[in-house]
């Protein structure tokens, strides 16, 4: 069984460093540059996104309000790519790795922002008034009779499918039973599967008003927390601040400044996997939040992607990055000396990006491990109820209603896998699966936007820049048939 697992474990990671090989990078940071061009620097505007989380459009359509929507998507990207997924960049790139995931982050406001104004601008409805939209639906109707958008919108949904399994699913609960297994090896992991599924299902079994509610009181907890903590913990070791941070930029460019040279850090490999772990964590390019945003109560589709696209800066900018400065002030006061750290979890994997984690928080005696165990069992609870919503959408686009509910056992029984399948190989393997869905998510999605770029820029002047951002679209939102 071994043998097999490592033999498939191989063959999709080979498959995972072709889709994520340069020509993917270089689509994924083109679409930043070009969405930031096109939309005058949007990024100028979280300030205004940050206020309009908090605002009501009683009088506007959709189905959960704006903070609802952008809490639901940040379940979904405020998960193990936050913790474990910044130590697997930086055991697989070196340091260095986290200046890229924030570079790449600050540029994908801009993409966060425009994929989720096309998901509202298009989104439809069904009999009872739930909203539908995403990509597919913006190229559906963007494109209307055109065969090669009906062919884009039906491979992006298959693709977030397939990923809801693994980014949402087998990922998180592996991630929170090789937490619980270091510090509790007395719990059975069979045990933890099964009840992070059934408190899954209670939630989600009630739809996208129960998963809002749900997120909208833990999410900002969870994130509030868990930034404190790491503060404190830096803090603990702050004597190595400011190396840790010169390290982070210098790293970026001279992967050999920090143990890198021994142990074959590459420049190519930091832009990789600081892209790779960026997109896993903040997901701007894949079109996974547009598909919560879509069902977000709002008076135009400019001043819902303002909210959305503070999604990404709370994710990358600032989680992702305190993330970082903690591991890297924990490997430079591990021995004092760089290499030491780096040699011991050196090997590029989920399996040693767990161990760094771990490290890095045992260092803080009780309270870190505290930290490190809360912390990602409520992040990955939240992305596991996220992503369920992301699956119920594209399920209902393939297939229909009456798809929902076997699709929701199959993503409980994924849960319950990823527990059970607690080998190194095989959570390798699940990590190179759910980076795999993700590559392949970007690319419709990415065409779906440069297809709609005029829409985008458009829309973007109109509302954002001439002063109509409170102005109400009174588009109508078209009624699809059930299926």
């Amino acid at each position: 069984m071994d043998e097999l697992i490592e033999t498939i474990g191989g063959i999709i990671g080979a498959a995972d460093s072709f889709v994520w090989g340069l020509p993917l990078i270089v689509i994924l940071v083109g679409t930043h540059l070009y969405m930031t061009v096109r939309t005058k620097f949007i990024q100028r505007k979280v300030i205004t996104g940050i206020k309009l989380s908090f605002a009501k459009d009683k009088q506007a359509q959709g189905n959960i309000s704006q903070f609802g929507a952008l809490t639901t998507a940040l379940s979904a990207t405020i998960g193990t790519g936050n913790i474990v997924g910044v130590a697997t960049a930086i055991v697989s790139g070196g340091v260095g790795a986290v200046f890229w995931m924030w570079i790449i982050g600050v540029l994908g406001i801009a993409t966060k922002y425009a994929e989720t104004l096309i998901s509202v601008k298009y989104r439809v409805k069904d009999h009872k008034g739930d909203m539908l939209g995403g990509a597919m639906y913006a190229l559906e109707r963007g494109f209307k009779g055109k065969t090669w958008a009906k062919v884009v919108a039906v491979l992006f949904a298959l693709f977030a499918a397939l990923a809801s399994f693994g980014i949402g699913g087998a990922v998180q609960s592996n991630s929170v039973c090789g937490i619980i297994t270091e510090y509790f090896p007395q719990i059975p992991i069979w045990a933890v599967g099964i009840v992070m599924a059934i408190l899954v299902a209670v939630v989600i079994l009630g739809g996208i008003k129960s998963i809002s509610r749900v997120c909208e009181k833990i999410v900002p907890f969870m994130a509030i927390f868990y930034v404190v903590c790491c503060i404190i913990i830096i803090c603990m070791n702050g004597a190595y601040f400011l190396d840790a941070v010169k390290y982070i930029v210098v790293c970026a460019f001279d992967p050999a400044a920090m143990g890198g040279g021994v142990l074959g850090f590459t420049l190519a490999a930091a832009l990789r996997f600081g892209a790779a772990r960026g997109l896993f964590s903040n997901e701007s390019g894949m079109g996974s939040a547009p598909l919560a945003a879509a069902n977000a109560t709002t008076r135009n589709p400019v001043r819902q992607a303002l909210v959305s696209m503070t999604g990404t800066f709370w994710d990358t900018v600032i989680v992702c990055a305190i993330t970082g400065i903690t591991l890297t002030t924990a490997i430079l006061a591990s021995q004092g000396d760089p290499s030491g750290m780096y040699e011991t979890f050196m090997s590029g994997g989920f399996g040693k990006g767990l161990q760094l984690t771990v490290a890095a928080f045992n260092q803080v005696p009780i309270f870190g491990p505290i930290v490190l165990v809360v912390g990602m069992v409520l992040f990955s609870y939240t992305t596991m109820l996220g992503w369920s919503w992301y699956g119920n959408r594209v399920i209902t686009y393939l297939f229909g209603k009456k798809a929902i509910r076997p699709y929701q056992i199959i993503f409980l029984i994924f849960i319950i896998l990823g527990a059970i399948g607690g080998s190194a190989a095989l959570a390798s393997a699940a990590w190179d699966f759910a980076d795999l869905m993700n590559g392949l998510m970007v690319v419709p999605n990415v065409i779906a936007m440069w297809a709609l770029a005029k829409v985008i820029s458009k829309d973007t002047q109109h509302y954002c820049y001439d002063g109509n951002l409170d102005e109400i679209d009174e588009t109508e939102i078209p009624m699809i048939e059930s299926k």
